[in-house]
Order: C-alpha cells, then structure tokens, then sequence
C-alpha cells in the first residue's frame, strides 16, 4: 500500500505514464479510485472555443428560423400596408397583373346578298391593288422619273462612284418631287380625299376628282411637247383630240413616261458637256508629259469638283429642275 502511494507521487500508475497511460495501464479500478488521471485526459481551453464557420452557420440557422415567426406575428405598426396579416397567420402572395387587352380581329367570308355589296367588294380589291402599286405610281406619273434621272447624270459626270451613294439620290429626288407635287396633292386631298373622308361623295366621284390634278400635271409638262401624245393616239387608232378631255388616262400616261426621259436625257447632256472638256483637257495634258500608265480620270476629278463647287452646282441644278416644271 505504501508503495502504490509512492508511485503516485511519483506520477505512474503501474507501467503506464501519468498522462499517457494505456488501456492496459488504466484499469476500471485504477480509474475509478483516481480521479486525477479522468482529469488528465480533459481537452485544452483553446479547442473549446467555437470557430468562425459554426458562428456562421448558427446566426444563418436563427434568422431563417425566426422570419417566419414573425411573419405569422402579425403586421407591424410601422408598416401599414405590410402584407402579412393577423388573421390569415400567412404571408398574403401578389396578385398578378391583368393580361394585355388585345383586340379581336374577325375577318368573316359570306356570300353576297345584294349586288351593291359585290360592288363593294370589286372596289375594295381595286383599292388594294392600286396601294401595291403606289410606289410605281409615284415614279412614273410625278416629277420623280426626271429629277432621279438627272441627279444620276450629273453622279456620272463628276465621276463620283460611291459618293453620294444611291439612297441619298433617290431621298433628294423623293423631297424634291414633294416639293414640286405639293400643290397637286393639295388639290387632289381638297377635292377628293376630304370630301370621301366626310362621306359627301361616292368612291368614283373621288376617283375622277383625284385624276383630274394628276392629269393636269401631266398635260402641262407635254403641252410644248405634244409629239408624244400623237404618237399613241394614232396607235391606238383614235381622232386627233380637241381638248385635253379627250385624251384618255392609258394615253396620257404612257406619253407622259417618255417626255420625262426625252426631257431627262436633254439635261443629262448639257451637263455632260463641261465636264467632257476637263477630261479631254487633262487627258491631253497626260498625253503630251508622257503620263500614258495615269489614269486621266482620277486627275480630272478634282477638277470637276473644284468647278462644281465655285459654280454652285447643287444650288444651280436645284433651281433649273424645279423650275423645268412650271
């Protein structure tokens, strides 16, 4: 007995160490009538402190768990218009928001019950033929046709080939025929468009109101010019009219597209003119310095230029086209 108390001061049990002893060392009795060596085996006071990520993990778990507890509280007086409520004890979802109002378009096909409703029809399908043919329309029986051909003529002359390119020609040549149509359009609105519009006149008392300013317009640019209209009269085997009444819309037209080309070309070639003489110019000037291998068009471009511009080419060009249709 005395030298068991020996070796426990000397901290050993047995064989086994104070602190590393063995399960062989530590038996149930040794264990249990020393609680020193149960003390022994406790961890440090640094590994029960908990780490960052539990922290974490546990302020996540309690705010999730807590919302909707408080959800089923009730609202908060802070907040009136909260959309929890007290007596469903549930969060209240959005209403969602109406479907977009789309209207509802029926086309229904039925057969006829009266034969002013086939006449309808018939002129219905004339109108949406003509619209198709609106752009063609505006080319060939307004002042379009000569001021798109010029402006391309005088492209050409300049020896321009990109610049200006093709859309801004044909978008001078549209405002520029709006400005020269206006007030043949203003008549044909004022005649026919509003009255139809009102509903004071009938679809073919329209269609004769709007032709007449047309027709008026197209005579006038081939009334010192009537060689053309003669022309497909007498191809179509009609007496020589009296007044402008007598000549019908599918020989008007058609003498009308060909007086705007001859009348085209004649401007086309005045402008040629000047700028041939620059070209043969510089051509000749290559020539006599032996410059065989230069292109005399690309020395000549300036030059065009440069007189286009002194001249005031755009401003000229503007006001002889304009002017070639009062």
């Amino acid at each position: 007995m005395r030298s068991e108390k020996l070796e426990m001061r000397n901290g050993k049990i047995g064989t086994g160490d104070w602190g590393l002893g063995t399960r062989d060392s530590c038996s149930q009795s040794v264990c249990v009538g020393n609680p020193l060596r149960l003390l022994t085996n406790l961890p440090s006071p640094q590994s029960l402190v908990p780490s960052p990520f539990f922290c974490l993990f546990a302020l996540l778990f309690v705010f999730f768990t807590a919302l909707p507890l408080h959800a089923q509280a009730g609202p908060d007086p802070a907040f009136p218009g909260s959309p929890f409520s007290p007596a469903q004890g549930t969060m209240a979802l959005p209403t969602p928001p109406p479907p977009p109002i789309i209207p509802f378009i029926d086309f229904t096909v039925r057969n006829p019950t009266s034969g002013q409703e086939v006449a309808f029809s018939l002129q219905l399908l004339l109108l949406l033929t003509v619209l198709s043919l609106a752009p063609s329309i505006i080319i060939l029986m307004t002042s379009f046709l000569r001021i798109a051909i010029v402006l391309d003529f005088i492209k050409r002359a300049l020896s321009l080939q990109q610049v200006p390119p093709n859309q801004v020609i044909m978008g001078i040549a549209f405002f520029l025929t709006i400005f020269v149509m206006w007030p043949t359009f203003s008549a044909m609105y004022e005649r026919s468009l509003r009255p139809l519009s009102a509903g004071e006149i009938s679809v073919e008392t329209a269609y004769r109101e709007a032709e007449a300013p047309l027709r008026l317009f197209m005579y006038s640019q081939m009334r010192s010019r009537p060689e053309n209209i003669r022309l497909f009269m007498a191809m179509r085997g009609l007496d020589r009219p009296e007044t402008l009444a007598d000549v019908p819309t599918y020989v008007l037209i058609p003498a009308f597209i060909l007086s705007e080309l001859t009348v085209a070309f004649k401007i086309g070639i005045l402008l040629f003119i000047p700028f041939i003489v620059i070209d043969m110019v510089v051509a000749s000037v290559l020539m006599s310095m032996g410059m065989i291998m230069l292109p005399p068009i690309m020395i000549s471009m300036p030059f065009k230029l440069i007189l286009f511009i002194l001249v005031d080419g755009w401003g000229l060009l503007t006001d002889q086209l304009v002017r070639s249709f009062m």
